[in-house]
């Protein structure tokens, strides 16, 4: 397989200074409006990166769900790998891959829970067979059989059934706030436009082009 002639130019557009907003929050609430709006195929799946007690990085792919001038939101079980990771070490790093549209948005930040309250309201907002599977699955742990799994969701199907189901305490958000930010452009002939935010003690943000 000749991996080395997959190829293809970046020829959908260009991004300049004059075209950013001074807030990078605001420039990815653009950027997300016009990727929900072209119908990219999960616009809201982000890489996010970790680093354990080892010092070994880690990547999964994880949803957004909320993002403001604090910072971007998913949710997770709090007993699972990423959860640990984060746990001793905070930094974190998220990214966008909008290949459809040649596009790419790098968050580098610091990830702390979120409140009871803000967890419990989106746990109360999904699909009730998604709340089911919160409780059934203990994440990253080593399973002996899907059937386990199965057999676990029918149990505690069987325990709420007719009740409303409880926030489990093993389960809820993170949020990053971000420290840098990148927005990438796919440019003909490799030369990509790279802009990052970078914030600043006052609390502003430093807008720098990098090479590509």
């Amino acid at each position: 397989m000749d991996l080395q002639s997959i190829r293809r130019e970046y020829l959908s557009g260009s991004l300049t200074r004059e075209q950013l907003k001074p807030d990078p929050v605001d420039q990815f609430m653009l950027w997300m409006e016009q990727a929900v709006k072209m119908e990219l195929p999960d616009p809201t799946a982000m890489v996010l990166a970790t680093v354990d007690a080892n010092h070994q990085p880690g990547q999964r792919v994880v949803l957004l769900k909320g993002f403001d001038e604090r910072g971007f939101v998913f949710f997770t079980n709090y007993e699972s790998r990423k959860s640990h990771d984060m746990a001793v070490n905070a930094n974190v790093s998220l990214h966008f891959p909008w290949h459809p549209i040649e596009r790419q948005v790098l968050v580098c930040g610091v990830a702390e829970k979120v409140s009871v309250d803000e967890s419990r309201a989106y746990f109360q907002s999904r699909p009730r067979e998604s709340q089911l599977g919160a409780w059934a699955s203990p994440q990253s742990r080593v399973l002996e059989s899907r059937d386990v799994m199965m057999r676990q969701f029918d149990s505690v199907s069987k325990e709420f059934a007719d009740k409303d189901i409880p926030l489990p305490d093993f389960w809820g958000g993170f949020r990053v706030r971000p420290s840098r930010m990148e927005f990438w452009q796919g440019g003909a002939n490799r030369l990509h436009d790279r802009f990052q935010y970078s914030l600043q003690s006052g609390g502003q943000w430093q807008i720098d082009r990098l090479a590509p």
